[in-house]
């Protein structure tokens, strides 16, 4: 099925090998230790669904051990992995881009875990109506190079506007995403492309949304949060990444067919770490604009590849090859 595969025989013989060299030994024999990142967002579903279930842990077993550390922001995340400290992870296509290139193809992407999940939202009184309409106005963004920044460029490219930095009229800002709705209140900001639950918010704050989900980039049909690992790891452990990777598909299956009680896990699983749920009215919205499977939209990522090439986020478009996990 996946090259890497082949690792999991020769990894299972040399365990054996390992096994009976040792016998008699076994209270030298350290735990295995599987660290994975994730954002205590909805984007990353599967990493919610699975640290609330234990699924992971079960099917591991007592011989592994099963580290789960949140994140806030992709490039926090990308130095864990450059570190070691995180050996699969959930983040956004761009930051593993990043991650891939300055790695030099130490970090791949595994699989997708969404796509979509964002929307271009504006104040009732902004005066745009279209995309065309951002020119002469300030739009916010969750942070400067990330997937909602790189979708941003994309679409005043496709309406023949600039940001002030590249010459343009178009005012740029990074703004967290909790900050949003205030900042927005104050008139500091004309527009916002954020990802979800913050649309949904938003909007039920008295934001519009000018552009839905499919009409940001590629339909829709972009990874807007993907499942990486370091490669050293998946080599040395192909047997875990291989559970993980079931589990990481059962819990897609789980939402996608059980959506409801799915979604109320999530939510409380969100509660249990950060001390607050969504209603249920958000988290429903926000899932009606969040695709969530496993197969990888190659060509969305290369194409954030390509944007981050020409904004200068990366030095080098990576080969697919180097950048994706066989």
């Amino acid at each position: 099925m996946r090259k890497w595969k082949k690792l999991l025989l020769m990894g299972t013989f040399i365990l054996g090998t390992v096994v009976l060299a040792g016998c008699g030994n076994n209270q030298d024999n350290a735990q295995t230790k599987v660290n994975i990142g994730y954002f205590n967002n909805v984007t990353h579903p599967q990493a919610l669904l699975m640290k609330s279930e234990k699924t992971l842990e079960n099917s591991l077993g007592e011989d592994t051990v099963v580290n789960w550390t949140a994140f806030n922001a992709g490039p926090a995340e990308v130095e864990a992995l450059f570190a070691g400290d995180i050996d699969i992870g959930y983040i956004g296509p761009v930051p593993a881009i990043s991650a891939n290139v300055k790695s030099n193809g130490d970090v791949v992407i595994l699989s997708s875990a969404t796509q979509g999940g964002a929307v271009l939202v504006t104040r009732k009184d902004s005066g745009i109506n279209s995309a065309a309409d951002l020119s002469g106005k300030n739009v916010a963004i969750p942070q400067i190079g990330n997937t909602q920044h790189l979708c941003l460029l994309d679409l005043l490219a496709q309406n023949e506007l600039k940001p002030v930095a590249d010459g343009g009229d178009v005012t740029v800002s990074a703004v967290t995403n909790a900050d949003v709705a205030n900042t927005m209140e104050r008139g500091d900001i004309d527009a916002a492309l954020v990802p979800e639950p913050w649309g949904a918010t938003l909007q039920e704050q008295g934001a519009e949304i000018l552009l839905n989900y499919d009409e940001i980039y590629m339909n829709g049909q972009y990874d807007v949060a993907v499942v990486v690992v370091r490669k050293d790891f998946m080599e040395e452990h192909p047997d875990i990444v291989e559970t993980f990777l079931r589990e990481h598909e059962a819990a897609t299956a789980k939402i996608t067919d059980d959506k409801d009680n799915a979604l109320k896990t999530i939510n409380a699983e969100l509660d249990s770490a950060t001390g607050k749920s969504l209603s249920e009215s958000i988290i429903s919205q926000a899932f009606e604009r969040i695709g969530v499977q496993t197969a990888l939209n190659k060509d969305s990522i290369m194409g954030f590849a390509q944007i981050s090439k020409e904004q200068g986020f990366i030095d080098e478009i990576p080969e697919e090859s180097t950048l994706f996990a066989d």
